[in-house]
This record gives structure tokens, C-alpha cells and sequence, in this order.
């Protein structure tokens, strides 16, 4: 009789795991620890034959050191930010993502965000909840027609396609930059490979990053990339917190360099109160409380994407429980 493995959810859920043990229950023994801190999978981790890992903690050198026969840490989601891979990798145990749960929620989260912003439509809504200024269109002039300016994509994977091609519905003229994606992605998908990150920047009327997080990637956008795009332009983030360094965006709202950013993803979540960004977005005498829009990590979310993520991740485990060949594999 084969013997029964040991599945260990380290985070994020707690103790409804119905997916994972029709996925995994006749196989395995499967447990959820909802760990707040990494510290807390001390004594309940060490002896897992595959690991789920969310994004409410890291897993870094320290735990993967105690690992005696784990055969997977699956990162139930796109980034891996938060977990040593190489650690992992150095100890033999792979570590896989989920890439396509919620390429679609990501990507219409990204162009509504755009849309929220370049029509006015957050503006307008903010202000007259308020009572402040007229009722009347001229309050946000000047915006410009979508059709025709560049939707700027950083990251060609599942879900920066799945964003250029919702852009390209709308007329946009959709350009990305991606060194790692090899030629034929831009005739295949009917847009354009810039090969330049700054004439991206340059380019861009509306700037959407769609890459992981990497020592490459961070701070990407940062103040003197925002810098380099036209006056008036818009920023949007779905991907990870730290690809944009978002202290600089404050500043670019205020001097008119951009017109609005919508944020999904900050570096800490919950940000601090003290946090610049949301100083400003909070003031009614800034321009950024108009201009800027703040959502809590949530451009994931569908109950449709959730289950994925836990469907995908279970499916994961099981490969790599019965010696099948593994997918998606980060490291």
C-alpha cells in the first residue's frame, strides 16, 4: 500500500479545503495552517511531502532548510517573489507557480482601471460625492480619445497578452517590451516589440507593467522612467507591488507629468498610514485624491479565479506526489 503524503497549505486559507482534498484526499493527507508570519510554520512544515504557499507570508532559506522530503512548493498564484527559489533549488525541491488562474480578472481589472481614468469616470465620481466643483463635463477637460494612443505593456506572459489584446479591441496602439519573449509574439498577437524600456516609457499615453517581481524588475518604474513618458500620461499597476516605486507618483500627479494611476498593488499590504501616497490620495486638497485609485490586491479576485488557484496548486501537488511531470516550474 502506497503510503499517504502529507500536503501542507501554508497560508491564506484555513481549514474549508474541499478543492484540495477532491483533488488530493485520496493520496494524501492535506492541511491548512493559515499562517499569519513565516514564523509560524515552525514544527508543522518540516515534514510536508509538497507545500501551498499564497502571498500572506514569505518562505525563505530558513524553512526550506528544514524541508526533510518536500517534493513541490507551488506559489498558488503568478509571483514568487515570496518564496527563496534558489534556496529551494540549491536543496533539490522545484518550485512552480500558478501563471493563468486570473489572467482574465488581472487583465479587466488593468483596462478598467485605465478606463476609470482616462475617461474621467473616478474624477467626476469622487468630486461629486463631494460636491465639489460643477456638474458638468468641463471639470476634467481636457481627455482625449482613447483610439490610436499607445497602451504601453511591460511583460508579454499570460496576463500582459491577455491586457494588450483587451487594449487593441479598443483601437489602442498596443506596444510591449520583453527581452525574454522570443520574436513572433508581436505579429502573432497584431501588436508592436519596442525594444527600448525607455522608448516604451517615451511612448506610452497609459503605462500597464505585467512583469514578476525580480532584482531586474524592481522599482522599474520609478521617478525618472515616469519621467520620460508624455505629459499627461497614466500609470497602472496589477502586476506587483514593487515593480513601481510609487513614492514618486505623488509628485507626478502634481506637476501634471501624469493624469492618473491606478494602483492594485503596493510593496506592504496593508501600506502604513503614514505612507505618502495614501497622505495624498486621502487629502481633498491634493490632486491625487481626483487622479489616484487604490485598490486592496484585489484584481485576482473572482470566485471563478479563486477557485483556480486552489484547483491549479492542488493539481500541482499531485504531479509532483505521483512522479509526473511537473509544469510551471520557476527554478
Amino acid at each position: 500500500m502506497m503510503p499517504r503524503f502529507r500536503v501542507v497549505v501554508a497560508d491564506f486559507l484555513a481549514d474549508a479545503l474541499q478543492p484540495e482534498r477532491e483533488i488530493l484526499g485520496d493520496i494524501a493527507d492535506v492541511v491548512a495552517l493559515n499562517a499569519t508570519a513565516e514564523a509560524d510554520l515552525v514544527g508543522h512544515i518540516e515534514s510536508a511531502d509538497a507545500v501551498m504557499l499564497y502571498h500572506n507570508i514569505a518562505i525563505t532559506a530558513a524553512t526550506i532548510s528544514r524541508l526533510q522530503q518536500c517534493k513541490l512548493i507551488v506559489r498558488c498564484g503568478v509571483g514568487f517573489d515570496n518564496v527563496d527559489h534558489r534556496a529551494a533549488r540549491a536543496q533539490g525541491i522545484p518550485v512552480g507557480n500558478v501563471p493563468d488562474y486570473g489572467a482574465e480578472e488581472v487583465a479587466d481589472s488593468a483596462i478598467g482601471l485605465m478606463l476609470a481614468l482616462t475617461r474621467g469616470i473616478n474624477f467626476f465620481n469622487v468630486r461629486l460625492q463631494q460636491r465639489r466643483g460643477a456638474w458638468a463635463f468641463m471639470d476634467v477637460a481636457p481627455l482625449h480619445r482613447l483610439r490610436g494612443r499607445t497602451f504601453g505593456v511591460i511583460g508579454l506572459g499570460c496576463i500582459g497578452t491577455a491586457a494588450a489584446l483587451r487594449a487593441k479591441a479598443l483601437g489602442m496602439d498596443v506596444a510591449f517590451y520583453d527581452p525574454y519573449k522570443p520574436d513572433g509574439y508581436d505579429k502573432a498577437n497584431g501588436i508592436r516589440r519596442v525594444e527600448k524600456l525607455d522608448d516604451l516609457f517615451a511612448q506610452s499615453f497609459v503605462l500597464s507593467p505585467h512583469c514578476p517581481l525580480t532584482s531586474e524588475t524592481r522599482h522599474i518604474v520609478d521617478a525618472r522612467a515616469i519621467g520620460l513618458m508624455p505629459d499627461g500620461a497614466y500609470l497602472v499597476n496589477t502586476a506587483r507591488g514593487a515593480v513601481v516605486d510609487v513614492t514618486a507618483i505623488p509628485a507626478a500627479i502634481r506637476s501634471g507629468k501624469l493624469r492618473g494611476a491606478g494602483i492594485d498593488v503596493l510593496p506592504f499590504e496593508p501600506p502604513p498610514e503614514d505612507h505618502p501616497l495614501l497622505v495624498a490620495w486621502r487629502d481633498p486638497n491634493d490632486p491625487c485624491h481626483d487622479r489616484v485609485i487604490l485598490n486592496p490586491h484585489s484584481a485576482f479576485y473572482s470566485e471563478e479565479g479563486l477557485l483556480d488557484m486552489r484547483v491549479k496548486g492542488a493539481q500541482a501537488c499531485r504531479r509532483a506526489l505521483l512522479g509526473e511531470p511537473l509544469r510551471n516550474i520557476v527554478n
